[in-house]
């Protein structure tokens, strides 16, 4: 029977390095895992990755392959010189794959022994939560109440999910079994999660009639928050151990709260600085004058120059927004916005009619515009 190419398998060349081979099982694995994968046919692919990479990574075996192909692994093979074929050869990718990824796929079991139990503690999940704050909310920080839903250790049964625990039976207290398949290379023996006790080795004689056998309730809870000032957009807080609860013992997961601020009718926010519009006259901007505008901090005298163009910016030191965790501030910007009379009566047009007459042919601005006429 014609076997696969393994390199064809993993995706890689005959010449692959180390490093090349074990970055692509990472992306297969990863891609085919029964855990992730429910595709039909994606089990079989797993194997079939896992047998390659079980080849491939390791050099003796790897020599043999490029010298004699799978004939290398068959009983009586041409290379079979101490190494008889996946018959009883232990190829466990949960050490594989907990190698590669810290054990994130541990227990699924492709060979002979189990890495892990479903028994041992595991964190609970994170909660993620979008708060809607107004402008000054976020710029002066505050307290809110949120509400979430979250998962409890049942007091009852204090996480356990029942009372008056036993072995399980079936698998021993391991909480998997194993299962023989046969391929052209022999017995493959795979792991199973346990189908009496869903993988956790033992059973109760009395279920928790409080969580139902789940050992954690779903409540909801009130948490007070503190709102440090000058958040914004994208930033994150964290509340440590305020998530849902742990399996086994483990950690409790975070509550992570998101930010959406709303826009203020005036004031414009970019990072710690503010921008404000501060509508003036042709003759404010002309002749200059002293305005009264708000800030965030109360109003404040603003000093226009006599000849301030359009869109000027006039900088606030220090009246913007405080950096969230640090004692920095940013800045206020005014930006001049000269407003054009829409409407003038006779006078007004007389004055504007005489100012017409002023030369402004020697201001560097109009000498630049007229080299391009």
């Amino acid at each position: 029977m014609n076997k696969k190419d393994y390199y064809e398998i993993l995706g890689v060349s005959k010449t692959a390095t180390d490093e090349e081979i074990k970055r692509s099982f990472r992306k297969l694995a990863k891609e085919y895992h029964p855990d992730i994968n429910k595709e039909a046919g994606a089990e079989a692919k797993f194997k079939e990755i896992g047998e390659a990479y079980a080849v491939l990574s390791d050099p003796e075996k790897r020599r043999q392959y490029d010298q004699f192909g799978h004939a290398a692994f068959q009983n009586g093979g041409a290379g079979g010189a101490g190494f008889s074929g996946f018959n009883g050869m232990d190829i466990d990718l949960d050490d594989i794959l907990g190698d590669l990824f810290g054990g994130a796929f541990s227990g699924f079991g492709f060979g002979g022994r189990s890495r892990g139990s479903t028994n041992r503690a595991s964190r609970g999940k994170d909660i993620r939560v979008v708060l809607n704050l107004t402008f000054e909310e976020a710029a002066f920080g505050c307290e809110k109440d949120i509400k979430i839903n979250v998962t409890s250790e049942c007091s009852k049964c204090h996480g356990k999910g029942g009372f008056n625990e036993k072995t399980c039976h079936t698998c021993g207290g391991t909480g998997r079994v194993l299962e023989q398949q046969q391929s052209i290379f022999g017995y493959i023996q795979t792991q199973k999660t346990c189908p009496e006790c869903k993988g956790m080795g033992k059973s109760y004689s009395e279920l928790c009639d409080e969580c139902r056998g789940k050992g954690v309730i779903e409540k909801t809870k009130t948490l007070t928050v503190t709102i440090p000032e000058g958040v914004d957009e994208g930033f994150q807080l964290r509340l440590s151990g305020k998530g849902n609860a742990g399996v086994n013992g483990g950690a409790n997961g975070d509550v992570f709260i998101e930010f959406k601020i709303k826009e203020h009718p005036i004031f414009e926010r970019d990072g710690s600085d503010i921008y404000l519009e501060v509508p003036v006259t042709i003759t404010d901007a002309i002749l200059g004058c002293k305005k009264e505008i708000p800030t965030l901090n109360g109003n404040v005298i603003l000093e226009i120059k006599p000849g301030t163009q359009n869109y000027t910016k006039l900088k606030l030191k220090g009246k913007g927004i405080k950096t969230p965790n640090s004692i920095s501030r940013g800045n206020m910007y005014a930006v001049i916005n000269i407003i054009m009379p829409t409407k003038l009566d006779r006078n007004q047009k007389k004055l504007l009619q005489d100012l017409a007459q002023t030369n402004l042919e020697d201001a560097p601005e109009f000498k630049v515009f007229k080299k391009y006429l």
